[in-house]
């Protein structure tokens, strides 16, 4: 008999490239939750969710919250009515700094989006705005984390995770939690982001890319073939299942054996997801991806759109490298950049989901860890502000073309309806037809979930 780390060895070994990595983050059903797997506590809106994650800070007052004072003001220290601020570099003092670009109405409902977007502004009447998002840290790991995680602290897991321990997956062949990172790498506090803390490691995102090789060391040794590993598989389930008899139907040595099963057929599954050429011009186009300044993004877009389209659960896509969104030092050239790369893939991916009827039980989700402060950094930057910020969501029936919550006069704390990134989670995960009070996982005595012990409530009014 082999024990778990002489099997897991002797399938790396004997099968051919089944690599670590590949295992761990593969690990989908190793303790599957009886009582939730693919249930919900209440009939849900939406199935799956896209979550496009603008690392760095955009500025919520140069994008999709119009301040008119800001603008009238200008050029004038902070009025001493607002307060103390925290910051992170002691810019409290410096003169307030104009929104970049304009605003304008769009759609037919005359949501404002700044100029910045004329791509995304078209599809105004799909975006529900957020403008009153807010967070505890002005850091951004900290800041990462809680965005992703629910918790400012490191090693609690992810939303990708909890959803993929509460729904799992809707196709066997696929993880249920996908993480398409920025190949420009450095985001601020790393993989933990997208990490499963203390839920089992079968539920922390399994990172792709596209290309040939969407997961490293999956693809098998030279020479060995499907039938040959199939052989290697079977003889060790033959001995797993003898194993698994001798210790009462063990559920964690079970799901183990079933995971080398997945990742045995990902090895086809996945170079599919990745392989583009079924994808007509006009669609490569809507993307940006005939563009070498939307063609990374817009590729993963499109790579979010196939892996949902085959029932991955959640697909988490990345913008911003090391520094990203972070404009310290000059809004209008960072953002410039960073809406330019992204502002026509988003708008196709959009697009793309209407027009499939994807939208309609897809949720897709735009943020990043924080905003930006209403005073000016460096002359023409803006520091980090978590104290008040917008994000929007799309699809899974909820209602466009309009805002809720607000920010003050100038765009520095939630005013109105202020919405903490707890809040946002559990209202998130009512759309997929979870109670985030009854998704809990017992942890050092304690049950844990992704909204913390605070009591919060979803948000109706934006899901309404």
């Amino acid at each position: 008999m082999f024990s778990i780390p002489d099997r897991r060895q002797f399938l790396q070994t004997a099968g051919g490239g089944i690599g670590a990595m590949a295992l761990q983050s593969l690990l989908a059903n190793e303790k599957p939750i009886a009582s939730s797997k693919n249930r919900t506590h209440h009939p849900p809106r939406a199935k799956r969710v896209i979550w496009l994650f603008m690392h760095g800070g955009p500025s919520h007052v140069d994008l999709f919250d119009p301040k008119p004072d800001l603008l009238r003001y200008a050029g004038q220290p902070l009025p001493e009515s607002f307060g103390e601020v925290m910051t992170r570099r002691k810019v409290a003092t410096n003169p307030l700094l104009a929104p970049i670009k304009p605003y304008r109405p769009r759609g037919q409902s005359g949501l404002p989006v700044s100029d910045f977007l004329p791509h995304i502004a078209e599809l105004a009447d799909d975006l529900c705005v957020i403008r009153s998002l807010h967070g505890d840290s002005v850091n951004h790991p900290q800041s990462v984390y809680q965005m992703n995680t629910g918790s400012i602290l490191m090693g609690h897991p992810s939303f990708g995770s909890w959803l993929a321990y509460g729904l799992g997956s809707e196709n066997e062949d696929m993880p249920s939690f996908v993480v398409l990172p920025d190949p420009g790498g450095g985001l601020k506090g790393g993989p933990a982001a997208w990490g499963s803390g203390f839920l089992p490691a079968t539920y922390q995102g399994t990172t792709m890319r596209p290309g040939k090789t969407p997961v490293l060391n999956l693809k098998p040794q030279a020479g060995i073939s499907d039938a040959q590993q199939r052989s290697t598989l079977n003889f060790l389930r033959k001995m797993n299942d003898r194993h698994l008899i001798a210790r009462d139907q063990d559920d964690e040595l079970s799901a183990r054996i079933e995971a080398y099963e997945l990742a045995f057929r990902m090895q086809t599954a996945a170079p599919e997801v990745v392989d583009f050429s079924d994808e007509t011009s006009e669609t490569m186009s809507l993307y940006g991806i005939d563009d070498p300044v939307t063609r990374d993004f817009g590729q993963r877009c499109l790579l979010a759109r196939r892996m949902v389209q085959r029932g991955v659960r959640f697909v988490q896509v990345y913008s911003g490298n090391t520094n990203g969104w972070d404009a310290h030092q000059d809004v209008a050239k960072n953002h410039g950049e960073y809406c330019l790369k992204t502002d026509k893939p988003i708008a196709g991916l959009l697009r793309d989901l209407k027009r499939s009827g994807l939208l309609d039980d897809t949720l897709v989700v735009w943020c990043g860890e924080f905003g930006r402060m209403p005073m000016s950094e460096q002359g023409k930057g803006r520091d980090h502000n978590p104290w008040g910020y917008c994000g929007w969501i799309a699809g899974a029936g909820t209602r466009g073309g309009r805002a809720y919550g607000e920010t003050d006069a100038i765009g520095l704390r939630a005013e109105t309806n202020p919405v903490h990134v707890n809040q946002f989670h559990a209202t998130l995960l009512h759309l997929l037809g979870l109670d985030h009070r009854k998704l809990t996982y017992s942890h050092n005595g304690l049950d844990e979930r992704l909204t913390g012990p605070s009591e919060v409530e979803w948000v109706q009014e934006i899901v309404s």
